[in-house]
């Protein structure tokens, strides 16, 4: 199982620049989400991002740019850790934010039984009933048909390509706080915050 951290945003409602970079309570976004990834993802991490990759150098792992041509989105970031994973002949990936610092200790076990239990190709996770996309495992073996569905179809939505193949969904509570929360404007990285300050 690959961890591959999702950080190819513009970060437009925070002033631009790489969000995942941000600083939280003296520590950066990405630097949390590793902590809390990397010990669930024995095969390693990898980083989808484009542009220079220097800027993340001390990701522990490689830093994954697109293959595809204007930078089609989320769906693009997935296809390249699938394959990447494909290379080291891993079976699936498991794709989150990277800016969601407190991602649950559980995540890859929780949705590994998920999928196994509904017998689906993807699992994904959920809080608040909403189902965050992003944050889900993908088999090495619909890479074809993400590479087809982008390339192809021009498939640029990351739940319209989930809904065609079926997922199982993992729920988590939201108290004291929704491990899912993305910092996505200044609001949110204050509301981050009060969370990493109360421990």
């Amino acid at each position: 199982m690959l961890g591959l951290v999702l950080a190819g945003g513009l970060s437009r409602r925070m002033g631009g620049g790489d969000k995942p970079l941000a600083m939280l309570g003296g520590r950066t976004l990405l630097a949390r989400v590793i902590e809390r990834l990397a010990p669930q993802c024995p095969a390693g991490l990898a980083l989808s991002a484009n542009g220079d990759p220097a800027r993340f150098r001390d990701f522990p792992g490689p830093v994954l740019a697109d293959d595809l041509p204007d930078h089609p989105g989320p769906l693009a970031g997935i296809l390249a850790g699938l394959d990447h994973a494909a290379g080291r002949g891993l079976s699936a990936v498991v794709s989150v934010s990277g800016d969601a610092p407190f991602l649950p200790a559980d995540l890859v076990a929780r949705l590994v039984a998920a999928r196994e239990v509904e017998r689906l190709p993807i699992a994904l996770a959920a809080s608040r009933e909403r189902e965050h996309y992003t944050v889900a495992l993908w088999p090495v073996a619909l890479r074809a048909e993400l590479r087809a569905a982008l390339v192809e179809r021009g498939e640029r939505r990351v739940g319209a390509f989930i809904a065609r193949h079926g997922a199982a969904v993992a729920a988590w509570p939201t108290e004291p706080f929704d491990p899912f929360l993305n910092v996505n404007t200044p609001e949110d990285l204050a509301a981050a915050e009060r969370i990493a300050a109360a421990g």
